[in-house]
């Protein structure tokens, strides 16, 4: 291992652009980078090099019309994609269990061209996993927040530390994963939930469960799950319901480096879900004579990721990354 470290590491000096220097101290100092070593600052300095050209070159195919959406700088592009994926990700797929809960049901009614729950109160600030993989977590309160406020009027942040710390009898393995559902059965299960003010958030999993039943943000009495892969019902779900809890298929370059647009990739699976995300909203938007559809999806990846935070993903193109794969929300 260290004979191909040192490989790589001579192979990232050779390939090094003296151009690219001052981007790169602007990144360190953008981000408050700091690493261990010469050679780690090396290393990392490669894949940022790596993770530049990508750009360069997807945005040259963005501007000349070849692709739906841009990429741009974040925190995560001296992160090669395999470790930004077992970092960031952590959403467990479970389609046996999900058979067994009760299926949603549309109401038999239009739904509009475009919805969107942010300017309606229904959806909390970004907020940053960090290194952990609690997507899950961050995407089953963020649909609880929502329905919270529908009953309350008032919106409350909840603790995905709660979650992290606490889950694992339901199925759940803190940062290292788990799923939306069994996010939603503790909650059930514990009678509630307790508010991110009294419960912080701190990126890892937690040696004891610090729940306090005094500090109850929210409770559930059930969740729906949404028919599986059918945006039609997907999108009835996000205009009657609220904000929705979804598994997506996000391992891949281009998603990682979203900064706007729509996001389509032809290497998206439908079913090979890893990442936890929330459907807030959907909309379209006119590009020359053809409509393009768009879910409107809330990330966990901090506002410095995509579009402060959110990103636009293809709607209504054969349930693109899965969207509609795994989608469910709580009864309060």
């Amino acid at each position: 291992m260290r004979v191909v470290a040192v490989i790589f590491l001579l192979v990232a000096g050779c390939l090094a652009r003296p151009d690219l220097d001052e981007d790169w101290e602007s990144f360190k100092a953008r981000y408050e980078k700091a690493y261990e070593s010469d050679e780690v600052e090396l290393m990392r300095r490669g894949v940022w090099e790596e993770n530049y050209l990508f750009m360069e070159e997807h945005n040259a195919a963005y501007a000349a019309g070849l692709e739906s959406y841009s990429v741009g700088e974040n925190k995560y592009n001296d992160l090669q994609s395999p470790e930004f994926d077992r970092l960031m990700k952590g959403l467990h797929s479970d389609e046996e269990n999900r058979s067994d809960n009760p299926v949603w049901a549309p109401r038999n009614q239009a739904n509009p061209p475009q919805a969107d729950w942010r300017p309606k109160g229904f959806v909390t600030p970004v907020k940053d996993q960090k290194q952990c993989g609690s997507c899950w977590a961050f995407s089953a309160t963020g649909s609880l927040e929502g329905q919270t406020f529908n009953k309350t009027k008032k919106l409350v942040s909840l603790s995905e530390q709660n979650l992290v710390d606490c889950a694992a009898k339901e199925g759940n393995h803190g940062c290292m994963g788990g799923l939306m559902d069994y996010a939603f059965k503790y909650v059930k299960d514990n009678g509630g939930i307790d508010t991110e003010a009294s419960y912080p958030y701190t990126a890892k999993t937690g040696k004891q469960c610090l729940f306090n039943k005094t500090n109850i943000g929210a409770t559930l009495v059930s969740w729906r799950d949404v028919k599986t892969g059918s945006e039609e019902d997907l999108e009835s779900a996000v205009a009657q319901v609220g904000p929705i809890s979804v598994g997506i298929d996000a391992a891949h370059k281009g998603f990682q480096m979203y900064k706007e647009g729509v996001y389509y990739s032809a290497m998206c699976s439908s079913k090979r879900l890893d990442h936890g995300v929330l459907a807030v909203g959907y909309g379209s938007r006119m590009v020359g004579s053809f409509k393009q559809e768009y879910w409107i999806v809330k990330n966990s990846w901090g506002e410095s990721w995509g579009s402060k935070g959110y990103i636009w993903m293809a709607k209504g193109l054969n349930n693109m990354c899965g969207i509609a794969t795994q989608a469910s929300f709580p009864i309060v």
